[in-house]
């Protein structure tokens, strides 16, 4: 008998200060629960009928008071996690207005190439790093 874990469907905003050229991406630590200090891109839960974008564009209001335009697509991930699977849709972003203000995490920074693993990163959100420095390249 195959157990299935539950599949938590989420999107995460890649939030940068270019998405032609970033060289700079915003990251939150997260101020509650199980993962409570840890960094991750900002987002969450798709709720029925809403699609990916539709979904990014409301977190990103509640939780940061900010309105984003999206960008391109830039990966799903895919992350086991004990007890869920998580599966990310991530996009590029930038801030159209707003000021980014924190109503849930801990704590945040702007970070650059060269800073992306000076946070402890969440597990899943950490696989996306590497894709990451390459969209970073040269700037």
């Amino acid at each position: 008998m195959v157990i299935r874990m539950k599949t938590i469907k989420v999107v995460a905003a890649i939030i940068c200060d270019n998405m032609k050229a970033p060289a700079r991406i915003f990251a939150t630590a997260r101020g509650y629960g199980e993962f409570k200090g840890l960094w991750e891109f900002p987002g969450g839960k798709i709720e029925a009928g809403e699609s990916p974008e539709d979904a990014l564009m409301r977190e990103i209001r509640e939780e940061l008071d900010t309105e984003i335009s999206i960008g391109r697509f830039i990966h799903t991930i895919e992350y086991d996690y004990p007890s869920f699977h998580l599966s990310m849709d991530c996009f590029l972003a930038e801030v159209k207005a707003g000021g980014l203000v924190l109503k849930e995490a801990e704590a945040a920074r702007w970070l650059t190439k060269d800073t992306l693993y000076e946070v402890q990163w969440l597990p899943a959100d950490l696989s996306l790093i590497a894709i990451l420095e390459k969209e970073m390249e040269g700037n």
